[in-house]
């Protein structure tokens, strides 16, 4: 949906969502991935499938093209996680990766599971699920800029917005 665009991700408990809002309240164009394009699916064919698996937590490729198509927005952050990242990875601009500790991400997914029980993270074996995937990474993008996110948000977010203007300079 812009003219820049940009790719948040991270591991479970990170602060993609927190990001997202904090951009959103600067005025920015942040789409909430987990929320607006989300869905249960075979990560290589798109093929929506039944129950929850991490690993077919996958974003509508096709949606994202057409948001990133339309430049309406001179820039545009999409922020959340996505098994079929790769087949989209190469339509932005850049890639931030929040990264935290396993401490401070188990401790948020707790923090996010007591204001809502059925958010994930709530059930043994998922907090399983998000230390293993905190543990090897898998379906976080590899190459992205690495970004402190157990800062205070204002400042996550303004190392995020320091990072895009020094590579417009170059």
């Amino acid at each position: 949906m812009g003219i820049r665009n940009y790719l948040i991700g991270g591991v479970s408990g990170a602060g993609k969502t927190t990001v997202c809002n904090e951009l959103q309240r600067r005025g920015y164009y942040a789409i909430h991935g987990d929320r607006e394009l989300a869905y249960q699916g075979d990560p290589e064919t798109g093929t929506p499938t039944d129950g929850f698996k991490p690993e077919h937590h996958i974003w509508h490729v096709d949606k994202v093209k057409a948001l990133v198509a339309n430049q309406d927005e001179e820039v545009t952050f999409f922020c959340g996680g996505s098994r079929n990242f790769p087949k989209f990875i190469d339509l932005f601009d850049d890639v931030f990766v929040l990264e935290v500790d396993l401490e401070t991400s188990l401790r948020r997914i707790d923090e996010r599971v007591a204001l809502d029980p059925t958010d994930w993270g709530g059930r043994p074996e998922e907090r399983e699920i998000s230390a293993r995937i905190y543990q090897t990474k898998e379906g976080v993008p590899k190459n992205g800029i690495i970004i402190n996110a157990t800062a205070p948000i204002a400042h996550v977010v303004d190392e995020i917005l320091q990072q895009i203007e020094a590579n417009e300079r170059q």
